[in-house]
């Protein structure tokens, strides 16, 4: 039991913290400041909680983000007033979008020292908006037991709606008055003291912490789901961007239920069944390049489609299902509406983990529309590994395709959005690596790309990020984290340097120059060696696919290194636009 009892905020900061020990609480993320200084005693002080100071907020809070997404538990992130919280945003919205659980305690000028320009105040009431499960402001710390009693239990429900019903982000505001340092007050020795050690384990043994109950569809709707599920044979299983908790157990389900109708997958390269490909023999992953064949997209179209999760990111499947207008099952537990085409939908609130699916009299085996689907992604694959095997000059989209070849079992990898999660999807094969990928597919932006993936790697298994020039530029404060990973974790950093936003050449715009190029694309002028130099970062440049393979091969001790992929931009996106369209001339059928 840890009791600050040197002041009042050392009593109060002491109590919140020991509460979300007690409730499970591993990690807490710290920026300093001086108005937070109770908090961040408290926290570095506590011999269960790994406290871990960080200078950028921005890059603090991505950090934090990265490391919930992985353990999915949540994460403290402590700032000090002003502005400070408000360079969490970004995070936080991620973290809503993704469902990520976060706690945000951000310290607070008193009320009597708001709005009269006593520095380093604005308004924190509310300053995530929409954006968090549920926000709360403490009462300033008193000594009273009733208070404390208030507090621990206000922690408890917020700890509770980390996780229920939706992982998200909590924000408690946490006012203080001085003094803010740890000085002496006899009063609150007195007041502990008065209380005894018997009364204080009482306190803490109150401290429970909850088990969320998950939804469950109600049996009607599963039985009328299942009815016309097994009523079909042309029906098809859309497994989307998903992230849980065991990718194993998730990818045997989703094989369950696809041997049980004869559906096959449809399986987004976020997705963990890619990656353990051998557990479902129904998984067809290059469906965006089927898509885009003609006579293909007309003779796979399905009369049931269960959608697992969000939809994946192709906006080919987006349009052809937005054009089919059939009805969709969604299979997610969570409040959201996972329907941006506004079709004919309906949503079953649980997840495949968790849906009881029957034993068939007779198991259907794969339905004809299935082994359609599968033999011709099977004839697709062997032309599209006959053309990425051309490895003469190594171009932008062959890299996901070398690396799902190369990349050494278990690993991690994060990919940052705009043109790597495109090329992902469209050719990143199947395996059986057991490799778990992650993205900020919630609000989809660039922010924050290199803290996250370092936020992952912390205490986790080797990753890799695979990211363009500008998402890394965009995020270079996170080089100062490097130092972390010297103590747990390596991180191994694909940087593809194609002087500027390489997803703007798939878009429209692109045919109008200017201002296309200063306006759109914004090319850098950053020397990237002496930028890692002066992080004192291994660096190294990679010009062919040999050199990649070994180097995957090769993750380093504990640490960071970059590895960069210089691009053409222009002749890599002619070249894929060309592989598009010999795909979609293939004879398949």
């Amino acid at each position: 039991m840890a009791v600050d009892a040197r002041n009042t905020n050392t009593l109060w900061a002491s109590v919140l913290v020991e509460t979300l020990a007690r409730l499970g609480l591993q990690v807490a993320v710290i920026c300093p400041g001086s108005r937070s200084a109770p908090l961040a005693v408290a926290f570095a002080q506590h011999e269960e909680i790994e406290a871990i100071s960080i200078l950028d907020e921005r890059s603090a809070a991505f950090f934090a983000l990265g490391f919930a997404k992985r353990t999915h538990q949540a994460v403290a992130l402590v700032c000090t007033s002003g502005t400070a919280g408000a360079n969490f945003y970004p995070a936080i919205i991620e973290a809503r979008e993704s469902r990520v659980p976060l706690l945000v305690l951000s310290a607070d000028r008193p009320p009597e020292l708001r709005h009269c320009q006593a520095g380093q105040a604005i308004d924190q009431q509310k300053l995530y908006g929409n954006y968090t499960a549920w926000y709360s402001e403490l009462a300033l710390p008193q000594l009273s037991l009733q208070q404390l009693r208030y507090l621990r239990q206000t922690l408890i429900y917020g700890w509770e709606r980390t996780r229920f019903p939706v992982p998200g982000v909590v924000h408690l505001n946490c006012p203080f008055r001085d003094p803010l340092a740890p000085e002496p007050e006899p009063q609150t020795q007195e007041f502990v003291a008065m209380l005894g050690e018997q009364r204080w384990q009482e306190f803490f043994a109150a401290v429970v912490p909850q088990t969320p109950a998950y939804p469950r569809a109600s049996g009607e709707s599963l039985d009328r789901a299942f009815a016309a599920w097994f009523k079909s044979d042309r029906g098809l299983i859309i497994a989307g961007v998903a992230q849980p908790q065991n990718p194993k157990r998730y990818s045997e389900r989703v094989a369950q239920l696809a041997k049980t109708l004869g559906f096959p997958v449809l399986a987004e390269a976020l997705s963990p069944l890619r990656h353990w490909a051998s557990l479902n023999s129904q998984l067809v992953v290059s469906y965006d390049l089927l898509l885009r064949h003609r006579q293909m997209s007309q003779e796979l179209r399905p009369d049931v489609v269960i959608q697992l999760g969000d939809l994946p990111t192709s906006k080919v499947l987006r349009q052809w299902l937005q054009q089919l207008n059939g009805l969709t099952w969604v299979l997610d537990p969570g409040d959201r509406n996972l329907d941006p085409l506004h079709g004919r939908t309906i949503h079953l609130r649980l997840d495949v983990e968790r849906l009881p699916i029957p034993d068939p009299v007779v198991p259907p085996g794969p339905s004809d529309f299935c082994q359609q689907w599968c033999e011709a992604d099977s004839r697709l694959g062997e032309a599209l590994s006959l053309e990425m095997a051309d490895t003469h000059h190594l171009r932008e989209p062959q890299l996901p395709w070398l690396i799902s070849h190369s990349l050494p079992s278990q690993r991690q990898v994060m990919v940052a959005n705009s043109t790597p999660v495109r090329d992902m999807e469209w050719f990143w094969r199947r395996s059986d690596r057991q490799t778990q990928v992650f993205c900020n597919r919630g609000a989809n932006g660039i922010d924050g790309t290199l803290s996250t993936a370092i936020g992952l790697a912390y205490g986790g298994k080797p990753t890799l990020l695979i990211t363009g020039d500008l998402a890394f530029l965009h995020d270079t404060n996170g080089l100062l984290l490097a130092q972390r990973l010297k103590k747990r974790g390596n991180l191994t950093v694909l940087l593809i340097n194609n002087q500027g936003g390489g997803i703007f050449e798939l878009l429209p715009i692109a045919q109008f120059n200017p201002p296309f190029e200063e306006f759109f694309v914004t090319p850098q002028q950053v020397n990237l060696e002496n930028l890692f130099r002066a992080y004192s970062i291994n660096y190294a440049r990679v010009q062919s696919a040999g050199e990649l393979k070994d180097a995957l091969h090769q993750f380093p001790q504990p640490g960071l290194r970059i590895l960069e992929v210089k691009s053409d931009r222009r002749s890599d996106h002619h070249w894929r636009s060309q592989l598009f369209e010999k795909m979609s001339q293939l004879k398949l059928g």
